[in-house]
């Protein structure tokens, strides 16, 4: 499998596709304006301790205080402290023994406000670079689960171990899964780079006194490259000649086998028209995913979950229906997958497949899903088949959706997803002009409406208005107004 990346970078937006044998798979998106936070670390003062929700809000300095559970809170020695003794008491399970209001404390961002919702922080601080996640506050030596092999899963344990020996045994790390096959000497220099890292971050947080912050993550070109965990990757294509060489520079310091793939795109057309990019964003925001089969999917995406609903569509089978259901489950459950991973949807997600009467072809479904987010970069977890045909999961959300970020709620329906139809405004407005009638003296009445309101007023309501008008004695006029949404009207006394 080739996988290539492309960047489109603006003054005011940074883009990044990433593309497998030509099919988009991920976009992810960067503005100036909105940055997110998440691995940003902020001092911060507890604002307000929630006993009832086992948690406290604190401020970091954002519009909307942030958000922390007892369960991230680690009891750890005042924030501004350089070094951390990993021979901490128990931790208190209640969050007023482990914080109070106005209180400081060391903290980073682990979710991004997305929608109503402020950010997730923790006190477990984490520093990552290339292969390593440094733990500043432990001494213990974690692996990811994604590195499999348990001969080199002890190789890597002892080389850290000896690495962080040589180091004082101040702090722990995790290896990450692009650590598999890293030699000592990488495994090193990964590490005396975030040592000095967070030398910075410790001088940085000793020199301011109130809310502040001490670490941003970086920027999306360069995260990109230095969370990359395959070898996979063909080219690295970047439009912009300033962010390919600040990429350039991290590539030959952090990450030397990329940088020979590190590119400059020069051509006329824009990047993202090389593999319709564009067009598959569009797609992206859109509720309803064409399957090729003929069946469809749609997704509908809420604050609280995100649901899939499975349909056949003109997708009529060879068969029998029962392997028609079949073969449209097994297209949408890769298509699904996908799907995820391009809209970046995250938290619990609940899929409608087409109800399936053999037993086989439900577990056959669920490992094609299954394996198909096997590339996923996000943790997901997967349910049996519910009893009533669903399928359960989650999928680490860190981020806002790609819809979130680039769409905005309806001023029109006000985010319902629909409006009333003309006909119900006018029976609305027809209670409206009675009252008005009832209360007010007036010859004649105005009623500013939209033009499909109209459109029914003079047309199938015409009888309905004529018959208004002489049981109000009012004359009753019509005006379009171009601005008013479908469920807006006023009546205006004349």
């Amino acid at each position: 499998m080739s996988e290539e990346i492309l960047i489109n970078v603006t003054p005011r937006e940074t883009r990044v596709a990433m593309v497998e044998n030509g099919v988009l798979q991920e976009v992810h998106i960067e503005r100036t304006a909105r940055r997110g936070l998440v691995g940003g670390i902020f001092k911060g003062a507890v604002s307000r301790v929630m006993p009832g929700m086992d948690a406290a809000f604190v401020d970091i300095g954002l519009d909307k205080a942030a958000f922390i559970h007892a369960s991230d809170v680690v009891n750890l020695s005042p924030a501004t402290r350089a070094e951390h003794q990993s021979d901490t008491l128990e931790e208190p399970d209640a969050i007023a023994d482990l914080l109070h209001e106005g209180q400081q404390v060391l903290v980073q961002v682990v979710k991004d406000q997305i929608g109503s919702k402020g950010a997730r922080l923790t006190t477990n601080i984490t520093v990552p670079s290339r292969y390593l996640v440094l733990l500043p506050y432990s001494n213990d030596v974690r692996l990811s689960a994604r590195l499999e092999d348990e001969d080199e899963r002890e190789r890597l344990t002892a080389v850290m171990q000896e690495l962080l020996q040589e180091s004082g045994n101040r702090f722990g790390c995790i290896l990450r899964t692009a650590a598999e096959s890293a030699s000592k000497q990488e495994l090193r220099r990964d590490l005396h780079f975030l040592l000095r890292l967070w030398d910075s971050i410790v001088e940085k947080i000793n020199q301011v006194d109130s809310v502040a912050e001490v670490y941003a993550d970086l920027p999306l070109a360069v995260r990109t490259l230095r969370d990359i965990n395959t070898d996979e990757i063909e080219n690295i294509t970047i439009d912009s000649r300033e962010t390919v060489l600040n990429v350039r520079a991290f590539a030959e310091k952090l990450v030397p086998e990329f940088a020979s793939h590190i590119k400059r795109y020069k051509g006329e057309r824009p990047i993202f028209d090389l593999y319709g990019i564009e067009d598959e964003i569009e797609r992206a925001l859109q509720r309803k995913v064409m399957l090729k089969s003929g069946g469809h999917l749609v997704f509908d995406q809420t604050e609280s979950m995100t649901t899939v609903d499975v349909n056949t569509g003109a997708f009529v089978g060879h068969r029998n229906l029962e392997e028609t259901i079949f073969k449209t489950n097994l297209e949408a459950a890769q298509a699904i997958a996908r799907q995820l991973r391009l809209r970046n949807l995250g938290g619990i997600i609940i899929i409608d497949f087409i109800d399936m009467e053999e037993e086989e072809h439900r577990h056959q479904v669920l490992r094609a899903l299954e394996k198909s987010l096997d590339k996923d970069r996000a943790k997901t977890n997967i349910c049996e088949v519910s009893a009533l045909g669903l399928v359960e999961m989650t999928r680490k959300r860190t981020h806002e959706s790609l819809e979130h970020i680039m769409c905005e709620p309806c001023t029109s329906c006000d985010a319902r997803g629909s409006v009333k139809s003309a006909q119900t405004v006018c029976y609305e407005l027809f209670r409206e002009i009675m009252r008005v009638a009832r209360q007010y003296e007036a010859h004649e009445l105005l009623v500013l409406t939209s033009q499909a309101v109209v459109d029914l007023l003079v047309d199938e309501e015409s009888d309905n208005l004529a018959e208004l008008e002489e049981y109000t004695n009012k004359t009753i006029k019509l005006q379009v107004e171009v601005l008013y949404t479908q469920e807006q009207f006023d009546v205006v006394l004349l």
